[in-house]
């Protein structure tokens, strides 16, 4: 574990210094969000014409005023420990490192970070190298779980206007998806999917009698002239994607790809801009 710590924070560290410097306008200065008043409440702080479209009094904070959390949730399935060649890391294998990775990047920020768990939620406080063991204690906890009993994290677990990270391959049923992000957008929460796929995965790359095995109970399958279903494959596989890409769209989420044979920090790069608010928006 400690290796995969000190590379989670030297990969942090590269996306931070990549920043440094070059700060941009995002949700925190130019976005705001209207709560209700509370009691006591400095009556310079309400925003009197959108109070004045309803009976309660709102005030109008930032993002960057707004207390917020950022959950994490890892995909401890089976069939994230795949990888199509020897060189290549296993999908749960790059899944961990970039969730530590961001990790050790949001709390080196300051930000309060929840790791979502089946279980209970693992709140982590921002506190230095031991909040980032912490962090790396319960995920590593988290992905030894019996991946037969694992589904996808319960909205409930978000917090109300928090961020959720969700990393994982995609490769769940789009209906148990569109709920998870449907409530996710009920609560409110702002969700971003980090998909982390095998570049096989897309593209099919093999050739002649195969025999496929299923990492989630499905059934073995067998085939003779693979080549010839490629395009059936790649269809289809493009379809589930599109599929994911818009039930991202319509509940106003955000969508990064990573594939195992890319560097992680464009990755965490990725992730960290659409966080700032620097990334492409639905």
């Amino acid at each position: 574990m400690p290796s995969l710590i000190l590379s989670a924070q030297r990969i942090a560290a590269t996306v931070a210094a990549g920043h440094h410097g070059r700060r941009q306008a995002g949700p925190g200065e130019d976005f705001w969000q209207f709560r209700p008043a509370q009691p006591g409440e400095p009556v310079t702080r309400i925003d009197w014409r959108q109070s004045a479209r309803s009976s309660r009094a709102y005030v109008r904070e930032t993002e960057a005023e707004a207390a917020q959390t950022v959950c994490l949730w890892c995909d401890p399935s089976a069939s994230m420990r795949w990888r199509s060649a020897p060189a290549l890391p296993l999908k749960s294998e790059s899944a961990i490192l970039l969730t530590l990775a961001l990790g050790a990047l949001l709390l080196r920020q300051g930000e309060r970070v929840r790791l979502l768990t089946p279980g209970e939620p693992v709140d982590i406080p921002p506190g230095g190298r031991a909040a980032l063991d912490r962090l790396a204690v319960a995920l590593m906890r988290t992905m030894a779980h019996d991946p037969e009993n694992t589904s996808l994290p319960h909205p409930q677990q978000v917090p109300r206007h928090a961020r959720a990270v969700l990393v994982g391959d995609g490769l769940c049923g789009l209906p148990a998806m569109g709920a998870l992000l449907r409530g996710l957008t009920a609560r409110p929460a702002r969700a971003l999917l980090l998909l982390v796929n095998d570049p096989a995965e897309a593209d099919l790359p093999y050739a002649g009698h195969v025999r496929f095995s299923g990492l989630e109970g499905e059934d073995t399958l067998t085939l003779s002239g693979v080549e010839q279903v490629r395009g059936a494959y790649r269809d289809a596989y493009a379809r589930h994607q599109a599929a994911l890409a818009d039930l991202c769209r319509t509940n106003g989420h955000l969508l990064i790809r990573h594939a195992t044979d890319q560097r992680p920090e464009e990755a965490l790069l990725a992730l960290h801009a659409a966080l700032s608010g620097r990334g492409e928006r639905p």
